[in-house]
């Protein structure tokens, strides 16, 4: 059941980034550029997911087993360190450079575009490279 249940959350969220026009690149990359033809729309996509996500955080918090009665294992780290913030700045390069991020990427893939199989290559090789990193 859980299973199942991961897959169809899979197929909403990369859903809702087709319907949202967030798995197209030139209209994130059109979000990005501040400093040209900015294109606010997906401010609103982001703003509504973040009100969702703070919900189920909310209530998520107050429970020790998921609805379908696995353990609820939320993050517990509360500092930011160099790591983190190293992090989100490579994430944020990388989305501004090729408008794609893991989810978007993946959906892109999905829809046959060569340019997001080119970036999970890279991913992951990128996140082979960091388990192997952390594993020395």
């Amino acid at each position: 059941m859980v299973f199942i249940a991961a897959l169809l959350s899979g197929l909403v969220f990369g859903l809702g980034l087709l319907v949202s026009g967030m798995a197209n690149p030139a209209k994130v990359l059109g979000f990005l550029d501040l400093g040209g033809l900015w294109d606010p729309s997906l401010a609103f996509v982001m703003g509504g997911a973040i009100a969702v996500a703070a919900v189920a955080f909310a209530v998520a918090r107050r429970r020790s087993v998921s609805l379908l009665g696995t353990a609820m294992r939320l993050p517990s780290a509360r500092q930011i360190d160099r790591r983190l913030v190293g992090g989100s700045l490579l994430f944020g390069v990388g989305w501004g450079v090729a408008g794609f991020c893991p989810g978007t990427a993946l959906v892109g893939v999905g829809m046959g575009l060569a340019q997001a199989g080119v970036f999970v290559a890279a991913m992951l090789v990128g996140m082979g490279l960091f388990a192997w990193l952390e594993s020395r």
